[in-house]
């Protein structure tokens, strides 16, 4: 059967698409979402009939009983704290014209499988590497983004500015797959903080705590170091599962500081992520993948936890990185025969990386790049465009008033 064409060229199948879209949205969090939404709306219909994981074991465990009471727990915990969050969702369902609960979902992850059963967890060697760089001259936090292969090309960059009453303004840009909440990813805000997220895969997940697509979004609101730890931590509820922050803020004062934060799920009867901190100074170094390296929480056992054992050993071969050429090569590493750091061999490889991005702290840019890093320019390079108090955006690149 022949594939649907748009414009004379199928719009399956189609490779590495060397493109970043972008969308710049001002409004309420519904708005926000909406236009999203409408925007992208066969991006994301493409992507929510593509997505196995939806398609093949979230829907119809929605359909039992027990699957049920997993999604309506753990959407009533989201609505009593992050009520703006829903409404996002739900403005982006209404513009794309899909169903508010295949998108709710989604961003379930593997909760439901996990608690109800079916599954231990997310076993797929999907996940994403970090390197972070902090050297005189050369404060680089470099990303990989790897994702099912069908992620690849259904993703844009969401710049938004929301205002709404009774909520803090936020103004920030973020990496999103198509119809999810941006912040699980990367990207930064109008504060100064940038960072970047590793999947980190719990054994145990719990019903009626906080996704981590909720807990990383809220992040992209956050004003300084303290308020992102309270994030992370989730005082009241806790996190439902595992993932790891790599993080900094640009505005701070005093000597650069970047910090590699595991959350855990909160434990049986507690209502608070685990949390454990690493923090690199100045002349040090943090690689992170898709394992607990300090918390001791059981985890999945599975070709995560193999893809990231695999592609810490790659990344440990490499000399400490002193400068941004350094990270390129680290994250352009395809050296294992089995899992590679720059995940993109064949075609048909299940998971994939789509993006790179990199953080230079000291020029203030965001570069994003949709092949191998070491050999290829970045499609783009964003200005990081900063608040300060009077008034002012401003970044190396870049300076204005917003008067």
């Amino acid at each position: 059967m022949q594939q649907p064409r748009e414009n004379g060229k199928e719009t399956k199948g189609i490779g590495r698409r060397n493109v970043v879209p972008i969308i710049h949205v001002k409004g309420t969090y519904y708005d926000i979402g909406f236009d999203i939404g409408r925007t992208f709306a066969k991006l994301i219909q493409d992507y929510i009939e593509a997505y196995r994981p939806l398609n093949e074991s979230y829907m119809k465990l929605y359909g039992t009983d027990e699957g049920r009471k997993v999604y309506e727990e753990t959407l009533q915990c989201v609505k009593k704290q992050f009520p703006q969050y829903i409404r996002e969702i739900q403005g982006t369902a209404d513009g794309a014209n899909v169903p508010f609960n295949k998108l709710f979902l989604m961003h379930l992850d593997d909760i439901l499988p996990n608690v109800v059963g079916e599954t231990s967890g997310n076993t797929l060697p999907v996940g994403c590497s970090t390197i972070i760089c902090n050297q005189p001259g050369q404060q680089i936090l470099g990303h990989n983004e790897d994702a099912l292969s069908e992620t690849l090309n259904h993703w844009y960059l969401v710049d938004a500015h929301v205002i709404e009453d009774g909520y803090r303004e936020e103004k920030f840009i973020s990496l999103s797959y198509a119809g999810f909440l941006p912040g699980y990813t990367m990207g930064y805000n109008h504060h100064g903080l940038i960072f970047t997220i590793n999947t980190l895969s719990a054994a145990t997940l719990r019903s009626g705590k906080t996704p981590r697509y909720f807990i990383t979004r809220a992040l992209l609101g956050v004003e300084n170091y303290v308020e992102a730890q309270e994030i992370l931590r989730n005082e009241g509820y806790g996190a439902a599962e595992g993932f790891s922050v790599n993080m900094t803020f640009l505005m701070q004062e005093g000597d650069r500081m970047f910090h590699n934060a595991e959350v855990g799920p909160a434990e049986a009867n507690e209502s608070q992520s685990q949390l454990a901190i690493l923090t690199a100074s100045p002349g040090e170094h943090i690689f992170h993948c898709n394992k607990y390296l300090r918390l001791k929480i059981p985890e999945v056992k599975g070709l995560i936890i193999e893809s990231s054992i695999h592609r810490m050993e790659a990344i440990c071969k490499h000399p400490p990185p002193k400068c941004l050429q350094d990270v390129l090569e680290i994250l352009s590493d395809q050296t294992d025969s089995e899992y590679r750091v720059y995940q993109d061999i064949n075609p048909d490889d299940y998971i994939k990386t789509i993006a790179t991005g990199i953080f230079d702290c000291i020029e203030k840019t965001w570069s994003i790049y949709t092949d191998k890093p070491n050999c290829n320019e970045p499609i783009v390079v964003l200005p990081l465009q900063l608040h300060i108090n009077n008034g002012f955006i401003c970044s190396k690149s870049i300076c204005k008033t917003t008067k």
